[in-house]
């Protein structure tokens, strides 16, 4: 993934670019994305907004231990809420920068995981059965499992396309062994 100030263009004069030639659906899809941008980003700012004021009330003003259990785990499941949201706001701006088509199985399972991970930070277990316990477990590890798969495939496809460069890129290797294969011709 290139950084901001690796791109050749800019996503918005690619969007424009490319607005006439789409078909309606791929518009009515960009129209989409980018509302949904629009609205992650305003649920981003009041997560962080929360997160601000949670760290000054409990931390600041009230001078609360972090350490505590309950104080860690309000403070980590805001962070973590904020985490999720920016990692769904990333993937819709793939798709409105038209780097995808449509959000990736790959990143649904992240955010999957994610959420199942802040569950964890923030569950109280001595309100929770076991076997709620033992089915987010079972949930995680399924995702895990999905996740793995998935980036097992993308690796193999990267190296795929990797050997795929090398031999366009190589040049032809004439045969040591002559035209019968009794040793050098010539």
């Amino acid at each position: 993934m290139q950084h901001i100030h690796q791109r050749r263009s800019r996503s918005q004069s690619d969007l424009r670019r490319y607005w006439k030639v789409m078909s309606l659906s791929e518009r009515f899809e960009q129209t989409i994305a980018a509302i949904l941008g629009m609205i992650i980003a305003v649920v981003i700012l009041l997560a962080l907004w929360e997160l601000i004021r949670l760290v000054v009330s409990t931390i600041l003003l009230q001078q609360e231990n972090i350490l505590v259990h309950s104080v860690f785990q309000k403070l980590f499941g805001a962070i973590l809420t904020l985490l999720i949201a920016m990692e769904f706001q990333h993937s819709i701006i793939k798709v409105i920068e038209r780097r995808e088509h449509i959000i990736q199985t790959k990143i649904v399972m992240l955010i999957a995981l994610l959420a199942l991970a802040r569950k964890f930070i923030i569950i109280d277990t001595n309100a929770t059965s076991p076997q709620m316990i033992v089915a987010l477990a079972f949930a995680v590890l399924a995702l895990g499992g999905v996740y793995w798969l998935i980036e097992q495939r993308d690796v193999a496809r990267r190296d795929q396309e990797a050997e795929t460069k090398i031999a366009r890129a190589a040049p032809p290797t004439r045969d040591e062994s002559g035209p019968l294969g009794h040793g050098p011709s010539g």
